[in-house]
């Protein structure tokens, strides 16, 4: 392919592209298109999750919530931030034991985008029931498809694509809602550091030894005792005495 052939096919597709974007910019200059948004009464769910630090490594975090199950949060971002008792605290400085709160705020508003787009022109042509090519103001034709039910003003005048006949000046609107739904999260990072350790336990009473005297032992008695006999010691002195009278009865006998 030679370069004239070439320069040739470029200035072509040059002027193809000329005459649609003409051809786009005359149609939507015909056809005027508003939009609005109407808002309907947003709902609000809040949803509060609580937990407790169990381990901080890194950006790695684990939990425990309330129900005894362990959730693991991996690479918490830096700008992740929670608000523990009037402090902007970072991933780094959450320690464990600290208790955690999530609240997330969920609003949801329906609305509704209507779409008006409004076109005038002439009748050139009428296809029932399907399509009408109407010759616009810049005396250029454009074909429309006609939905069903899609009623014209004429003359001041409603009806639909079988009363229109060729010349007449005509306008048209078409409307068309969408229902749509917002919905908007916020979420929120509350906590408290944890609790301080239990005070130690209070002395125990501490128990003193008092020495006491100790009591001296009684002397013996040099009497008997007030329960004692004397039958004893006067039958040892009988005893004596007969022993005494064998002695002397012995030695008369041998002198």
């Amino acid at each position: 392919m030679n370069s004239k052939t070439g320069w040739a096919q470029a200035w072509l597709v040059l002027a193809v592209g000329a005459i649609c974007l003409t051809l786009a910019l005359s149609m939507s200059a015909q056809v005027q298109t508003t939009t609005t948004t109407s808002k309907g009464t947003p709902t609000t769910e809040v949803q509060v999750t609580r937990a407790t630090v169990v381990m901080v490594e890194g950006n790695d975090l684990i939990v425990k919530k309330e129900d005894g199950s362990l959730v693991h949060l991996p690479n918490v971002p830096e700008s992740a931030r929670a608000t523990v008792d009037g402090k902007q605290l970072g991933i780094h400085d959450l320690k464990p034991g600290m208790t955690l709160e999530r609240t997330i705020t969920t609003t949801t508003t329906p609305k509704t985008i209507t779409t008006v787009q409004t076109v005038t022109g002439t009748v050139w042509h009428v296809s029932p029931p399907g399509s009408v090519i109407l010759r616009m103001e810049n005396n250029t034709n454009q074909q429309f498809k006609v939905p069903k039910g899609q009623k014209f003003t004429v003359n001041g005048a409603e009806t639909d694509i079988y009363g229109l006949k060729k010349g007449m000046t005509v306008s048209a609107t078409k409307i068309v809602e969408v229902p749509e739904t917002e919905i908007a999260h916020q979420q929120q990072v509350t906590g408290s550091m944890p609790p301080p350790p239990p005070a130690p336990p209070a002395d125990a009473p501490i128990l003193v030894a008092v020495a006491e005297p100790v009591p001296t032992p009684a002397a013996e008695p040099t009497e008997l005792p007030k329960t004692g006999s004397s039958l004893p010691l006067i039958g040892m002195l009988g005893g004596l005495f007969l022993l005494s009278s064998f002695g002397l009865g012995a030695i008369r006998k041998s002198l």
